[in-house]
């Protein structure tokens, strides 16, 4: 079943192209690696794919329906690289906020929480402004509040920056985790390590998906012995 169509997408600002007839599909279950460098246009795709931005043209399907529809909202869980938290309220306060906007209960939001602060981290600043926090404690919480209502699609947007080495593995057995309950990860990165744990590959360039595959069927495709060579690879055939 694919949780994600994307059928030439093309977005542009002015005269500027920063989407390019991008085509590719998602399957349920999948950990999709959106890997491509900065300017690529990895975060643009993700906010069309979510509803907040829409294509200049092409067509797009989220767990089957547009996702610029309301009752998306419920389904799919997205964390941003830029900051949508209340600065001025305490960590407790933004998760209870975002709960409370997917419409769950205050005991379950309690209970979520919980775990969430546990998972990222955090409990030991429950009750702190989120202005004080550091920029890695605040994409932690980020993801936290990208989690509270359990999505069944989730967009993460350079998930681990910032983020030291320990609690990125922590945050890689989360997500394996989630993957094995059903739920579908669609992220952005520039790092080539993290890419090598997605179970899918889009390789973006230029507004442009290039190639994609599983990590291992690229470096084989392509006779590279890491992802970096693939991309290169790639690169200068396109070059070409």
């Amino acid at each position: 079943m694919d949780v994600i169509r994307a059928e030439r997408i093309t977005k542009k600002f002015g005269d500027f192209v920063a989407l390019n007839n991008v085509e590719f599909r998602m399957k349920k279950g999948e950990i999709l690696g959106l890997l491509g460098p900065n300017g690529a246009g990895k975060t643009t795709l993700v906010k069309i794919l979510n509803g907040i931005m829409k294509p200049t043209s092409g067509r797009v399907s989220v767990l089957g329906c547009d996702p610029l529809e309301r009752k998306m909202r419920h389904r799919i869980g997205y964390m941003p690289q830029e900051t949508a938290l209340y600065l001025d309220n305490t960590v407790h306060e933004n998760i209870m906020f975002f709960g409370e906007l997917y419409g769950l209960s205050k005991d379950k939001i309690l209970k979520r929480e919980k775990e969430l602060l546990a998972f990222t981290n955090l409990e030991k600043w429950r009750n702190v402004i989120v202005a004080n926090l550091s920029g890695g404690m605040r994409h932690r919480l980020s993801l936290a509040c990208a989690l509270v209502h359990e999505p069944e699609l989730l967009f993460l947007d350079e998930p681990t920056v910032g983020v030291d080495p320990e609690l990125r593995t922590a945050f890689w057995e989360y997500f394996y985790r989630m993957q094995k309950d059903g739920v579908s990860i669609l992220l952005t990165t520039h790092y080539m390590e993290e890419a090598a744990k997605c179970t899918m590959l889009a390789l973006m360039r230029s507004g442009k998906i290039i190639a994609q595959g599983t990590p291992a069927d690229l470096m084989a495709k392509t006779s590279a012995t890491t992802l970096e060579d693939v991309f290169l690879k790639i690169g200068k055939v396109m070059e070409r």
